[in-house]
């Protein structure tokens, strides 16, 4: 009798895993999944958004079909603070936001923030930034021509643009402008990625920092030899990108031991260049289910062979490492993320 009580309780046992799978499989079957995109069409954040929402859905149990919703505003912190608090806890929302999120949620000294970026439902990240880099390009005929023209004292400042408050491009230009004493200045508020992509061709700044993966997709040309950008400095690299071997990375030019950590504290983003979550506290086996298929979209071959065509970066962090990133990030020495926030 005993031995029979203990093959149907391990019978079932084993009858309980299966079922569980379909229990998310129905949930998903001939549903749409969200994927809410923190800005406009075009930019590197939206092609990215683009390319996983074609494999993700085929790697969910159920299938469902993801369709995209651009949600731009500060800097894609509206769609931070919509997927934290209002979206649906139930797995039909994703998102993605600019890697700098994170960081301000941290600081805690923003009031428009809502979230707590310790309590997403962490997907990872599709790149890592190995195989990035965000880069200072700048204009050929502007007055500053390389990054040894930025540090001097009584030299000429490059104008660089910025979207709105809380943007990634914004927050590098005021920490090195203020941590390494580079001649900097930013005209904010450009709506998107491509408006500024523009105003650089227009003449309007002087140039931006934007991520090689970006430029790859979105403007190929301002890579190529006869542009009429050049790139003179590298952020968020140990060392500096094969492709541009003259341009000097950030650490190497900051003048002393501080400036430096307060640059490597600001760089930890980076290493989720691309930054995709959930809301918090979903059902465990439906979070599961989207870590799991969004790192077999992110192996899908055919999506390998999409991403070599854009020319973005694949090198991806899952939802564990993308965890360790966030805590590492909120554990930073007070003293720096006091100075930090005195930037923002």
């Amino acid at each position: 009798m005993f031995k029979r009580c203990a093959f149907l309780a391990l019978a079932l046992s084993a009858a309980s895993v299966p079922a569980k799978a379909d229990a998310v499989t129905d949930f998903y079957k001939g549903k749409n999944v969200q994927l809410i995109v923190g800005y406009g069409p075009g930019g590197g954040y939206d092609i990215y958004a683009r390319l996983i929402a074609r494999f993700i859905g085929k790697h969910l149990p159920g299938a469902p079909t993801v369709v995209i919703q651009n949600m731009p505003g500060a800097g894609s912190l509206r769609a931070a603070n919509y997927i934290y608090v209002q979206a649906p806890r139930d797995g039909t929302v994703i998102g993605t936001f600019a890697r700098n999120m994170p960081l301000l949620g941290v600081l805690k000294d923003n009031p428009n923030v809502q979230f707590d970026p310790r309590k997403y439902t962490w997907l990872g990240s599709p790149s890592s930034g190995g195989n990035d880099a965000y880069l200072l390009f700048a204009r050929k005929d502007a007055a500053v021509k390389n990054a040894q023209d930025l540090l001097k004292k009584d030299g000429p400042s490059l104008v660089l643009g910025g979207t709105a408050e809380g943007a990634t491009g914004n927050d590098v230009t005021i920490l090195l402008k203020d941590a390494l004493g580079l001649n900097l200045k930013m005209i904010a508020g450009y709506p998107d990625s491509g408006a500024l992509f523009m105003a650089a061709d227009r003449k309007e700044i002087d140039g931006r920092f934007v991520g090689l993966s970006a430029v790859s997709s979105s403007k190929p040309e301002w890579l190529k030899p006869d542009s009429s950008m050049q790139v003179i400095m590298q952020f968020a690299r140990t060392t500096r990108h094969k492709d541009f071997p003259n341009a000097p990375t950030a650490r190497e030019i900051a003048p002393n031991d501080r400036a430096r950590a307060l640059v490597e504290l600001a760089e930890i983003p980076y290493s989720l260049s691309r930054p995709f979550v959930a809301p918090p506290e979903l059902p465990a086996d439906r979070a599961s289910a989207l870590q799991k298929a969004f790192l077999d979209a992110n192996a899908d071959s055919e999506y390998l062979t999409e991403a070599a065509k854009l020319g973005v970066d694949v090198s991806p962090v899952g939802a564990k490492e993308a965890q360790i990133m966030i805590e590492k990030l909120a554990a930073a020495p007070a003293d720096l993320l006091d100075y930090i926030k005195k930037l923002q």
